[in-house]
């Protein structure tokens, strides 16, 4: 027969362990979390080439283990990532068409090591735009026998431990691009005496955009002087648009009461100059 006396948390001497798990996801050519740096922060694979290499490299000082496995993620409209397991309408996932070598890696301080992508089944894909995101978990290493800390049983203890991961896009193109896009809805306001740019980036056609973003302030005698910029910002398939913000500096002889600001979405430095899209808003 049960006792239907209650047991206490104290009294069981009950001890929580939380791993919590924080991912950060590779939106720049170069990546760098819990000492693990990636080259390139960004696949894509599409026309003839059908293989990639990453390189992995421990900047820490003491040795580490990361799992690597493929993830589904959506973008939000203001440039959030979420982790899924179905397609939003209109997304596919790359997974299924790649392999890739080894499952993880043991780095000790200073040392590299090549992650190698494969692009397969490639008659089974119809035209357009493939996503996935290569997920690198840190694996925690365990705690020596004799070295835990002792604790009051008698008292609850919590543990938090902290996991960390990076996600890196890796995306197949199936076909030529159709994609554009526009900047809309420019605004300039403050935010604790700081200034703000904000806009709407409007993406149609079958691939992600990934580009460059400058901003210029044109003074009343054509001055321009450049106040902001954002590198690695991405507008991922399906979404039609994206929110984005940015803190402008402050930089000598710039009024924001005066001019113009120019922005600019220009493809990345490693790859073919192109300018995607414009747009200007007077501040007279």
């Amino acid at each position: 027969m049960i006792n239907p006396k209650k047991l206490s948390f104290a009294q069981s001497g009950f001890r929580f362990v939380a791993a919590v798990t924080f991912i950060i996801s590779g939106l720049q050519s170069l990546d760098a979390q819990g000492d693990l740096l990636i080259t390139p922060g960004r696949i894509v694979l599409q026309g003839s080439k059908r293989s990639v290499d990453m390189n992995l490299a421990n900047t820490g000082k003491d040795s580490a283990t990361y799992a690597i496995s493929l993830v589904q993620m959506r973008m939000t409209e203001d440039g959030r990532f979420e982790t899924i397991t179905e397609p939003d309408p209109d997304q596919m996932f790359a997974s299924d068409y790649l392999r890739f070598f080894p499952r993880s890696v043991t780095l000790a301080p200073s040392e590299s090591q090549t992650v190698k992508v494969q692009l397969n089944r490639t008659s089974q894909l119809a035209p357009g735009e493939y996503r996935s995101h290569f997920y690198f978990r840190a694996i925690p290493k365990p705690v020596a026998l004799g070295t835990a800390e002792k604790r009051d049983t008698n008292a609850i203890s919590i543990v938090i431990k902290p996991v960390f991961g990076i996600t890196v896009p890796a995306i197949v193109r199936i076909g030529e691009s159709t994609t554009r896009v526009s900047i809309t809805d420019l605004a300039l306001t403050t935010k604790n005496d700081n200034p703000v740019c904000s806009m709407t980036f409007n993406r149609s056609g079958n691939f992600s955009v990934y580009g460059d973003l400058a901003i210029f302030h044109i003074s009343p005698d054509g001055k321009q002087t450049k106040v902001g910029v954002a590198n690695g910002l991405a507008i991922y398939t399906p979404n039609p648009k994206r929110t984005f913000m940015l803190n402008l500096s402050k930089g000598e002889g710039v009024d924001y009461t005066k001019g113009t600001i120019r922005v600019t979405f220009s493809a990345p430095s490693d790859v073919k100059a192109e300018r995607y899209a414009e747009a200007e808003i007077n501040l007279n």
